[in-house]
């Protein structure tokens, strides 16, 4: 019997899930959640095979979660749903060791499938999503800079990003100055929406 945590924040879409997977054999949802902050602890109570996880999620993203989840549970697998191609996002899931990742409107059985074939120890990657990823072009940003760059898009100031980051507060102005002119954006705003779009914060 292969465990899963499965989080996704919108709830008809999780019970379909949940409804959709009771009908496989082999597969068990061992737990639900709905927050990206209740990813880590409930994979760390329940101990499942794989982890189902949204990217996009109130709290901590998927990815993010997924990057907690191979450094504390490394047996725990990781299976990325999205509803968005951005190129940016798969290249991040490939850098986080991610095993799987595919679109939120496969069929049924193909997301079945992919979690028979992730706890297996394969790789699976929906073949769309990578076409994108390989046409679009590569982040310009430094890792520091998409650092700075997230934190100022969930709302931190220059202040406690130089606090949280042991930066001066001139460079992490320096840093988002840099990334304006990277992305040609008019503003941080629309530096932080290119950045977006394109998956990469």
């Amino acid at each position: 019997m292969i465990r899963i945590v499965l989080a996704e924040d919108m709830h008809m879409i999780r019970g379909a899930l949940v409804a959709l997977l009771d009908f496989e054999h082999d597969i068990e949802v061992a737990a639900e959640v709905d927050h990206g902050d209740d990813i880590v602890p409930a994979v760390l109570k329940y101990r499942p095979d794989v982890a189902v996880l949204d990217i996009d999620l109130p709290g901590t993203d998927g990815l993010s979660a997924a990057e907690v989840i191979h450094e504390r549970l490394p047996t725990c697998r990781t299976l990325m749903l999205t509803g968005l191609s951005r190129p940016g996002n798969l290249r991040r899931a490939m850098e986080t060791g991610v095993s799987g990742y595919i679109a939120k409107d496969a069929p049924p059985a193909k997301l079945a499938d992919a979690i028979r074939r992730v706890a297996a120890g394969e790789r699976v990657i929906d073949r769309q999503l990578a076409f994108s990823a390989w046409e679009a072009r590569a982040n310009p940003l430094t890792q520091r800079e998409t650092e700075v760059l997230r934190m100022t898009a969930e709302g931190a100031e220059a202040v406690e990003i130089a606090t949280r980051l042991f930066l001066s507060v001139g460079t992490v102005r320096n840093y988002l100055t840099s990334v304006v002119t990277k992305l040609n954006a008019r503003n941080r705003v629309d530096a932080i929406r290119i950045a977006r779009e394109q998956g990469w914060i």
